[in-house]
């Protein structure tokens, strides 16, 4: 589910990054307070800004998805690294679980719109195609913006109420070398849930690929 605030005047950040969202005097909470931190959906040069979840039980969302229009929060300022290296000639692999595609939307929405020439890889994994937040926009940026190559995955597609004839399993050795022309020298940035965020890792590790050329990130079901 997405979640759309108005954006402060100078309120200013860059593609991939995440703020700390606080409901103020919220009508119930949790033992982890009414703070969490969320990564930007939206890209830098859009009015409003973005984040989306997956909806569960946690009273943090549940208030969040309850809240009237017009509901005031507050955020931080926009912080981390997980931002789009400034050598264009050299590539950028995001590899994704989930609703780990938030900063990567962001950045490829940036790409776009800034008509940036680093080669792009989205690697985007989910269980089944209807829980693939954003997938059709994903998609389509493909044709907007020549330079970005989408690769979709699902894990679990029996178990699916939409059909998918496209690529199944999870994001291996074998589907990154089907893909990218060289493996060690892209940057790669990872996010997701930690067990796969951590799999990851360790898979660029088994081949090769420098830890200064990885960033990452984990998302935590909260």
């Amino acid at each position: 589910m997405a979640f759309r605030f108005a954006r402060p005047d100078g309120y200013d950040y860059q593609a991939g990054q995440s703020f700390q969202l606080t409901l103020i005097d919220p009508p119930r909470t949790d033992d982890k307070g009414p703070t969490r931190e969320f990564t930007i959906a939206s890209a830098p040069h859009e009015p409003e800004l973005m984040v989306a979840m997956r909806l569960r039980d946690s009273a943090f969302k549940q208030v969040l998805r309850d809240a009237p229009i017009g509901t005031a929060v507050q955020i931080s300022e926009a912080d981390g690294d997980l931002i789009l290296h400034r050598d264009a000639a050299r590539p950028a692999v995001l590899i994704a679980g989930g609703i780990g595609v938030t900063p990567f939307l962001s950045m490829v929405r940036h790409a776009a719109w800034e008509s940036l020439a680093h080669p792009i890889y989205l690697f985007y994994s989910n269980w089944r195609a209807e829980l693939a937040a954003f997938l059709p926009e994903l998609q389509q940026l493909q044709q907007s913006h020549p330079p970005y190559r989408l690769i979709t995955t699902m894990t679990d597609p029996a178990a699916s109420a939409q059909p998918w004839s496209g690529q199944t399993g999870v994001i291996d050795a074998e589907l990154l070398k089907g893909h990218l022309p060289d493996l060690t020298s892209p940057v790669y940035y990872v996010a997701g849930p930690p067990p796969m965020a951590l799999a990851m890792l360790d898979l660029l590790q088994d081949l090769g690929v420098e830890d200064d050329a990885i960033k990452s990130a984990e998302f935590y079901g909260y």
